[in-house]
């Protein structure tokens, strides 16, 4: 039996070896096959970016890590703003009304978004529209989450100050 404060590191060469169990719990967690063989790809991934030390079973800590993937999954996309489209009968039913205030806002909110450097765009778009955490986004962009916040915030106040400027006649 090792110690407690023995550590052994994570040998990638055996997680092959794993790879039909933690398949089926994985695809007992998600409830399909595909999602299950999505999830321990992505949760292996994360375990080989760096070098991981191990202070008990290797087994256990691949479970332990399969499940925080998988909340954190969860948890991710219940936060993601979910959107439905109106079928073809309910528009028939209940047309649109006419919002052209409304419109030409959602325009010129557009047009200054577009006009953002880069950067800035990148970041409101990610969280603004798509509906990314802060820590989505920095993933996504390849950015530490501080400069996620800090562009966000940059780029909100520019939309706002191109928004507010007074139209000239």
């Amino acid at each position: 039996m090792s110690s407690p404060a023995a550590s052994t590191l994570l040998d990638p060469s055996r997680l092959s070896g794993h790879l039909p169990r933690l398949t089926r719990i994985a695809t007992r967690m998600t409830g399909s096959r595909e999602a299950g063989e999505d999830l321990v790809q992505d949760t292996l991934e994360r375990i080989l970016r760096s070098p991981r030390r191990l202070a008990g079973d290797e087994f256990r800590y691949l479970v332990r890590s399969l499940r925080n993937n998988h909340v954190d999954r969860i948890r991710a996309e219940a936060r993601r703003v979910k959107t439905a489209s109106m079928d073809e009968t309910l528009e028939a039913v209940l047309p649109a009304p006419d919002h052209t205030e409304v419109r030409t806002e959602a325009r010129e909110v557009l047009a200054a978004v577009a006009a953002l450097p880069e950067a800035y765009r990148n970041v409101v778009v990610a969280v603004d529209v798509a509906g990314y955490s802060y820590q989505e986004a920095a993933d996504a962009l390849g950015v530490p989450i501080g400069t996620v916040m800090s562009r966000l915030y940059r780029g909100r106040q520019r939309v706002v100050g191109a928004v507010e400027q007074p139209v000239a006649a």
